[in-house]
């Protein structure tokens, strides 16, 4: 079934279980403007439930969302305050919007580009100054207190929502919508005990991938498993409330054991180990008016289970990319998804293509697009959100991004200030993007820097030539 515009009628999104709501969730914590002043503040900590709301009811002036466009001159809010809010302010700031964020921690990336409200994220005076002071709100990455997002929804505009907000940060919840809109994922299996893991292992095989339900990133909050000698250590490494409370057998004992039975209350997940040719990734974008496009896909290449580099066009066949890119589409538009959406994919040795997570935000595999694209991701995003027409995705050069963390940051800054002989010889022109973080740290991403090729061969080369991503 089509839409007005023609777009495939998206699915209804998965929203949160009825009676999750945290009786006397509300505190009093400490909100800041940095420029105004603002002080106080009640927290809310639970995800209310979620219905569609009419159409009337969906913006502040009574206008579906599919029609109000919010054009440059107005200002956007953004919950988080992270170098993901700062590369969208100053995507849109150059489009005539006017941006405020609300961050936890004083003088944030994007506090330094635009106004920054600093207060905790579950602070709902400091969440409904932002809303008095925006005209649209979005959020920058998706651990974002989804109950103070289903506020926002309720006395502001966000068309985002906070549905797809409280699905993404659940693993399990998103594997179950991911499977919803029809795309497939690699088997995994629901783990609340270590019985549970000893036999999940056993109907999966190994190795396989025990990972947290909620948080983790960059690799934390997971293990591989090889050989089942390995389970019950990472079992009580991932989870040591619940190996606390295992009987004997590894089954959670008690009222928990009733508990265990329900998909949220299982802290981790055991997915199968999917050998893959390599890893890829879409950003696609959705507008209210149910626009969708998407970008080329990233090839993409961890180190230590932090993003290395992004390889754009990604080093496999065109028609794997074109199904990749459908698949991106199919999710963004079957999940409802407003702004972006990116998309992480592994690719089997015969082309298969099994989604692995998602992210309702701009992406670090999407940073190429700033200096590679005919529109960036952050453009792109402002554009969505704000219901303008979304912007032309073209690969303009081909480019390879690779990031910048807290053990290259001074050697890449120095680097740029002076003659690269590497980049002139190989006929590669870098571009550096720092986030103004305060501190940094080995590990912690501190920019990145998109090299722009003739050839993604020549630009890896100046990766390894420079030899600071040795350490």
């Amino acid at each position: 079934m089509r839409d007005a515009y023609g777009m495939l009628e998206p699915q209804r999104m998965l929203k949160p279980d009825e009676g999750t709501a945290g009786a006397g969730a509300e505190k009093l914590r400490g909100g800041q403007t940095q420029e105004a002043g603002a002080q106080g503040g009640n927290a809310v900590t639970e995800p209310a439930e979620r219905e569609t709301r009419s159409e009337a009811a969906a913006t502040k002036d009574g206008k579906p969302s599919f029609d109000r466009v919010i054009a440059p001159g107005a200002t956007v809010g953004v919950l988080g305050g992270g170098q993901l809010g700062r590369m969208m302010a100053l995507a849109g700031s150059a489009m005539g919007y006017r941006f405020v964020s609300l961050d936890p921690t004083q003088d944030a990336p994007c506090g330094q580009v635009s106004p920054q409200i600093v207060a905790a994220y579950d602070d709902i005076k400091a969440a409904r100054e932002l809303a008095q002071r925006a005209d649209v709100i979005t959020y920058e990455f998706e651990n974002v207190d989804a109950g103070v997002a289903a506020l926002l929804e309720e006395e502001s505009y966000v068309p985002q929502g906070s549905a797809l907000l409280y699905t993404t940060q659940h693993r399990l919840r998103e594997k179950a919508a991911i499977e919803a809109a029809g795309v497939p994922v690699a088997p995994y299996r629901k783990v609340a005990s270590l019985a549970d893991l000893k036999a999940a292992a056993a109907e999966l095989g190994l190795p396989a991938v025990l990972k947290t339900v909620t948080g983790g990133y960059d690799g934390k909050g997971q293990a591989v498993l090889r050989s089942e000698d390995g389970l019950e250590d990472a079992f009580r490494r991932l989870a040591p409330e619940r190996a606390g409370a295992a009987d004997g057998g590894g089954a959670v004992s008690g009222a928990a054991a009733g508990e265990a039975r329900s998909s949220e209350d299982a802290p981790l997940v055991l997915e199968k180990f999917v050998p893959f040719r390599c890893e890829i990734s879409v950003i696609a974008a959705r507008s209210p008016r149910g626009e969708v496009k998407s970008f080329p896909p990233a090839e993409n290449i961890h180190v230590n289970n932090i993003l290395h580099l992004s390889i754009v066009p990604a080093r496999i066949a065109e028609d794997i990319q074109r199904r990749a890119q459908k698949l991106a589409e199919t999710l963004v538009a079957g999940l409802n998804a407003v702004g972006l959406l990116a998309v992480e994919m592994f690719v089997t040795e015969d082309g298969e293509l099994f989604v692995n997570e998602l992210a309702p935000r701009p992406h670090n595999s999407g940073h190429y697009t700033m200096d590679a694209c005919a529109t960036s991701q952050f453009e792109q995003h402002v554009r969505a959100v704000c219901n303008l027409p979304l912007g032309e995705t073209e690969l303009l050069t081909p480019v390879v991004m690779v990031n910048v963390l807290g053990q290259h940051l001074e050697g890449a800054a120095a680097r740029f200030c002076g003659d690269d002989k590497e980049a002139n010889q190989l006929g590669v022109i870098p571009k550096l993007h720092i986030y103004g973080k305060t501190e940094s740290k080995t590990g912690r991403k501190m920019g990145h820097i998109n090299l722009l090729c003739k050839d993604t061969a020549a630009a890896l080369a100046w990766v390894e030539h420079t030899n600071l991503w040795r350490n």
